[in-house]
């Protein structure tokens, strides 16, 4: 039987590492990709996955990526990105440019890999080609200030995703941006105990993202936010 592939990008310890839990508990073969992989060892035996070292933001290493998955590529999801924080007027523009490639170029070489193999297969059952994740931020929607290189990043990426959501839609292939409005509780980093719940849970985002890899065509979102109760906006 061929394998169904669920492959993450960027994987650490906090939202990647729930979503990897999460969907190896749907029964997906999982493959995680970072830079360091070695970080990766105690996930990687906790769901079984295969783990490959990538620099997202170079072509011929995420082409590589692709090229090596053995199996049906169902999900695929890119977590990666970049800050440089600091004034406009005083940020280094070759730090700039490496956190755009990282959060917008890499972006676009993950969708473009995914995208060609997800075509290349045939649809399942219900016209389905497999379900492209870009994860996202509120600096995707409002430019912060001194933060510039992150929310032009996350501008990139947002279009980059609306612009395949109607392209591929119709090709059977499922593309979704999910904006992560507000801190992700993450290890070491928690809400104060007078304020429960005023950050986001990663297991409760894994499983919105597994709400985007269920729906049906008919309804499919292009775009979600996710945010904290008291988050404002």
């Amino acid at each position: 039987m061929t394998p169904s592939i669920a492959l993450i990008a960027g994987v650490g310890d906090g939202l990647s590492a729930s979503l990897a839990r999460t969907l190896a508990s749907e029964g997906y073969e999982l493959v995680l990709a970072a830079r360091d992989t070695d970080k990766l060892a105690t996930l990687a035996t906790q769901t079984g996955a295969a783990t490959v070292s990538c620099d997202t933001a170079d072509a011929d290493a995420v082409s590589a990526l692709f090229e090596d998955l053995n199996g049906r590529l169902d999900v695929a999801v890119y977590n990666p990105s970049a800050r440089v924080r600091g004034p406009v007027a005083e940020l280094d523009p070759a730090a700039v440019r490496q956190a755009i490639d990282v959060t917008a170029f890499g972006s676009f070489l993950f969708g473009q890999q995914a995208a060609k193999r997800m075509l290349a297969q045939e649809a399942d059952h219900t016209g389905k080609r497999g379900t492209i994740l870009f994860t996202g931020a509120s600096a995707g929607v409002k430019g912060f200030p001194k933060s510039a290189p992150f929310a032009m990043g996350k501008f990139a990426q947002r279009g980059l995703a609306q612009s395949m959501a109607r392209e591929l839609h119709p090709e059977g292939v499922h593309v979704a941006w999910i904006n992560i409005d507000g801190g992700i509780r993450n290890p070491g980093r928690t809400e104060p105990p007078d304020n429960p719940d005023s950050m986001l849970s990663p297991d409760a985002i894994a499983g919105h993202y597994v709400m985007l890899i269920r729906q049906d065509r008919s309804t499919w979102s292009n775009e979600l936010t996710l945010r904290p109760w008291v988050e404002s906006f």
